[in-house]
């Protein structure tokens, strides 16, 4: 028999040691129902639907790849994934609807809140629930952010005499810079914001950033593609602006790491988040559950400090030594501050044709 949602709210819960041991009364309620939900009940429905579609998290972001290998090892779940930004997976489900391809996806903060108004989401609060910051989450469960990140400056410092350790000093060199698809991913949206800010501007106010990258434009040094490290060992640019998670991963990937440092720009930047969508329409819907719930688990965090990013969990769940060597020192964050998601989830849908006016048609 097909496990229904109703069958997985009213079946009594055990306890899930795969998950690190947790206990059965740390559950958080579900969908409005008592803590109550049988774990196992959704691991045997997950194991028969076999597999799980991703979007937007592929192997090297924020270490998926030990999460579905834990996903495959575990409870049997081939894994595929479609890489794409925020703006293209939110795209992607609702043309689809009914006919989805994809079961869950990962999408920057702002964008959480406007697939939720899109009706594009289903709601899904893992056991962990209580751990994660009231900021961090929607209430009803339709996102809630796994992990955070802050942007930084990937430096080729071969290829540059001096490391350009602020914004000011960025723009002030002759660096090329790769700042990817702004209005489109989350990444390089928050890369804009981040310099607004450190330029004196905020969530509604980035003249300060627009202006400032339309003269990296006109001097034909900006360039709107999204890294890899691919293109960072072919050093395409000389400055990739980053997730602090990705700089660090992508730099742990190069043959030629010690070309480049990571760091967070000393007069500002923006801490923001990613969040787990999963799809109204997903052909596996158990296994997009699991997905979300392994990924809120202690051993999921952990496989995305390892990726570098900050777990939202990080409160109730110190990292070891050895994973916070892996990050960049605390005291460069001392300037950077975070997202206002109210606030920008409205800006960040006049971005895209204000880049495309400001930025990139002053450079034609």
């Amino acid at each position: 028999m097909t496990l229904t949602r109703r069958t997985l709210l009213q079946a009594v819960p055990l306890t899930l040691p795969a998950f690190g041991g947790l206990a059965a009364s740390q559950a958080a309620a579900q969908g409005g129902q008592p803590a109550s939900v049988a774990l196992d009940a959704l691991m045997t429905a997950a194991r028969k639907e076999g597999r799980v579609h991703s979007l937007g998290m592929p192997d090297d972001w924020a270490n998926w790849r030990a999460t579905w290998a834990d996903l495959q090892r575990l409870y049997g779940l081939a894994h595929v994934d479609t890489d794409m930004s925020s703006a293209e997976e939110i795209a992607k489900i609702e043309a689809e609807k009914s006919n989805a391809s994809a079961d869950i996806g990962d999408v920057g903060f702002e964008f959480g809140a406007i697939a939720k108004a899109r009706g594009i989401t289903q709601p899904y609060r893992p056991t962990t629930w209580a751990d994660v910051p009231e900021w961090a989450k929607d209430p009803e469960g339709h996102w809630a952010l796994a992990y955070t990140g802050t942007i930084a400056f990937a430096v080729n410092r071969k290829r540059l005499k001096e490391v350009p350790r602020s914004w000011r000093a960025l723009f002030a060199s002759k660096a090329r810079v790769m700042i990817g698809e702004v209005g489109r991913a989350a990444q390089s949206n928050a890369a804009v914001l981040a310099a607004a800010v450190a330029l004196g501007g905020d969530e509604t106010r980035l003249q300060p950033a627009l202006d400032a990258f339309a003269q990296v434009a006109r001097d034909r040094r900006l360039i709107g593609t999204n890294a890899t490290p691919a293109l960072m060992e072919r050093a395409e640019a000389d400055v990739f602006l980053l997730w602090d998670f990705n700089a660090l991963s992508y730099r742990a990937k190069l043959p030629n790491a010690t070309d480049y440092e990571v760091l967070i720009p000393s007069d500002g930047s923006i801490t923001s988040g990613y969040t787990t969508l999963i799809n109204r329409w997903a052909p596996h819907p158990n296994a997009a559950m699991l997905a979300r719930e392994y990924i809120f688990s202690d051993a999921g965090q952990m496989n995305l400090a390892r990726g570098h990013a900050r777990p939202i969990r990080i409160a109730k769940l110190p990292l070891p030594p050895e994973l916070k060597d892996r990050l960049v020192p605390e005291a460069q964050y001392a300037k950077a501050r975070a997202l206002k998601p109210a606030i920008w989830t409205e800006e960040v849908k006049k971005l895209p044709r204000a880049w495309q006016r400001e930025v990139l048609g002053g450079a034609r």
